[in-house]
């Protein structure tokens, strides 16, 4: 299967591109973001990696031409290490991420990329012969190590960092200013929060949903463009941040730490497997 087959995208205007893996058919299916600048253009997650992402967007058309000899800078940027938004990194010349999951990314940590890909995920295998069993996130050795604050300049546009851990610990967002646009990740999406896997932590999810109120309460938040599921509003995500918060009590720690076990577990068996095949 080509490139051109396993991908679609969207136009949304502005320079960005919404971009979905075709086949794999799963809630864990994560938004892939392209962001065109005037000097530099910008992926924001990048998918499984099962088909060449870099192709695809040069295939379709996708790119803008660069000014002179030469091609036009390309820099794919990962809001976090797990494997529906990283396997793609190992197709990109520059990559980013933020310094908390860079030597998880370097070492090809499968068990921090929680992976956990199955079969009947998959509608189409990208190849013959192809097994979910075979899948893991291969090691990539970043360009570039993101912190809080880092400003990702695309010319006419600038990404600014905000790191939000809680969903796992270098879990980032990237905030346009001045359209008031936030790209969000797996922080904040139109769905449950996860926080229950390997280096997830309440806590910090909380601080950072209250981080996420405040750029509503400050007016620097109109449009979520998030890592699964659909773009949504300022009034969404207020009440999506304000709601976990509200419920992360008690009875949520505890059931939160009984799944963290469970999934440790099953994330530990089923990466020993891929390792020792």
């Amino acid at each position: 299967m080509s490139a051109l087959e396993w991908f679609a995208h969207k136009p949304l205007g502005g320079g960005i591109f919404w971009i979905q893996e075709r086949f794999y058919e799963s809630g864990n299916r994560a938004n892939i973001w392209l962001v065109r600048g005037s000097q530099r253009d910008v992926v924001i997650d990048a998918g499984l990696g099962l088909r060449s992402l870099p192709d695809y967007l040069r295939d379709a058309g996708l790119l803008a031409p660069a000014e002179g000899a030469g091609p036009r800078p390309l820099l794919a940027v990962a809001t976090h290490v797990h494997f529906d938004h990283s396997g793609g990194l190992q197709h990109f010349e520059e990559v980013a991420v933020h310094s908390a999951e860079a030597t998880a990314l370097l070492q090809g940590d499968n068990y921090e990329a929680v992976t956990w890909l199955s079969d009947r995920e998959v509608a189409r295998p990208p190849r013959p012969g192809w097994s979910a069993r075979q899948f893991r996130v291969p090691p990539v050795r970043p360009s570039r190590l993101l912190h809080e604050g880092d400003v990702i300049n695309l010319g006419d546009r600038q990404l600014t960092v905000m790191h939000m851990p809680g969903h796992s610990r270098g879990s980032i967002c990237l905030h346009d200013k001045d359209r008031k646009i936030l790209f969000s990740g797996d922080v904040v999406y139109d769905g449950s929060m996860i926080d229950w896997l390997p280096y997830s932590r309440i806590s910090d999810y909380i601080a950072s949903c209250q981080r996420l109120m405040e750029l509503v309460d400050r007016g620097l938040v109109e449009k979520v463009l998030p890592g699964h599921f659909n773009i949504f509003g300022a009034e969404r995500l207020y009440l999506l941040a304000s709601n976990y918060i509200s419920q992360a009590g008690i009875c949520h720690k505890i059931s939160t730490c009984a799944m963290r076990s469970i999934a440790s577990i099953a994330l530990r068996v089923a990466n020993s497997r891929i390792t020792s095949q």
